[in-house]
C-alpha cells in the first residue's frame, strides 16, 4: 500500500488533497482507479484513504480510518553522523529512516575527510532531506525524519546534553556488558542520542568531550565496523530493543 504525506492544511472535511508532485505520481505513474486504497500521513498520524476523484491539480483522498497505524517508535532517536566520505550518508539516511530514526544530525569531527563549505551543506541537507522523505514513505512510516543542518563537534555535544540518553559507539570499548546496560536505560518517550564517528574514528578528545556531555560509551562488537554500518547497526540495536522491550505508547 503507498504512503503520502501532506501538510495539515490539506485536510478539508473527510478528505486529504493531494498536489504537487505527489498528484503526478498519483494519477500519472499508478494511475490509481476510484476506490483504490492508500495511506496518508499527517502530523504523525497515519490515515486509510481511497481515491476519490481528481481535478487536474488536486487528488481527492477520502478518509476511511483515522490513526489507522503507528508505525513510529515510542521514544525518538537523534543520530549524530559524522560526515563520510562519497555517498554513504544517503545510504545511512535511507537505512536508518527504515529503521525508525526520528532526526538525522550530520556532525563535522577532526577525522572527517569530507570539508564542505556553506553552499554545498545547503544543496547536501536538502538531498538528504529527499531521501529521508522517500525512505519514510516506503517504510510506511508516519512522520519524515527531520535531517538538520550540518553542525560542529562543538554544537552537536550542545545538543547532546539536551537528550535523555546519549549512546557512544567506541572501538575502544570492550564487552557488551555497557551496551546492555545502557540499553536498559531506555523508557518510553526518552529522546536518544547516537553519536557516530568517521571513517578514520573518534580523536580521544571527542570521545572525552561526549562523556563530559553525558554521553555513555557502548560496544557493538567485537568487529570494527565502518561508519555507516555503525550508524545502522547502532541504530538497529536500539530500534529492536525498544520494540521487544518498551511500551508501545509515547
Amino acid at each position: 500500500m503507498f504512503n503520502f504525506f501532506v501538510d495539515p492544511a490539506a485536510k478539508q472535511g473527510d478528505c486529504f488533497i493531494i498536489s504537487g508532485s505527489d498528484y503526478n505520481h498519483i494519477v500519472n505513474v499508478l494511475r490509481m482507479k476510484q476506490g483504490e486504497e492508500f495511506l496518508v500521513s499527517c502530523n504523525g498520524m497515519s490515515n486509510l484513504c481511497c481515491f476519490d476523484g481528481a481535478d487536474g491539480e488536486s487528488v481527492y483522498a477520502k478518509i476511511i480510518e483515522e490513526d489507522y497505524r503507528s508505525t513510529e517508535l515510542p521514544i525518538k532517536i537523534y543520530l549524530f553522523q559524522a560526515l563520510p566520505k562519497a555517498d554513504k550518508m544517503e545510504l545511512i539516511i535511507q537505512k536508518c529512516t527504515e529503521l525508525g530514526v526520528y532526526s538525522v544530525i550530520p556532525t563535522e569531527m577532526k577525522n572527517c575527510v569530507v570539508k564542505l563549505d556553506d553552499k554545498k551543506k545547503k544543496s547536501k541537507v536538502s538531498r538528504w532531506q529527499a531521501i529521508a522523505e522517500s525512505a519514510a514513505k516506503q517504510s510506511k512510516r508516519n512522520i519524515i525524519p527531520d535531517v538538520r543542518d550540518v553542525l560542529s563537534y562543538k554544537q552537536a555535544l550542545t545538543k547532546i546534553k539536551e537528550l535523555d540518553l546519549v549512546l557512544v559507539p567506541y572501538e575502544n570499548e570492550r564487552g557488551m556488558a555497557a551496551t546492555k546496560e545502557a540499553l536498559g536505560k531506555i523508557e518510553p518517550g526518552m529522546s536518544v542520542g547516537i553519536l557516530i564517528g568517521p571513517e578514520g574514528g573518534f580523536e580521544e578528545n571527542e570521545v572525552a568531550l561526549a562523556k563530559e556531555a553525558g554521553g555513555l560509551a557502548v560496544s557493538l562488537g567485537s568487529r570494527i565496523l565502518r561508519t555507516e554500518t555503525a550508524a545502522i547497526a547502532a541504530v538497529s540495536m536500539c530500534m529492536l530493543h525498544t520494540e521487544m522491550n518498551v511500551g508501545e505508547e509515547q
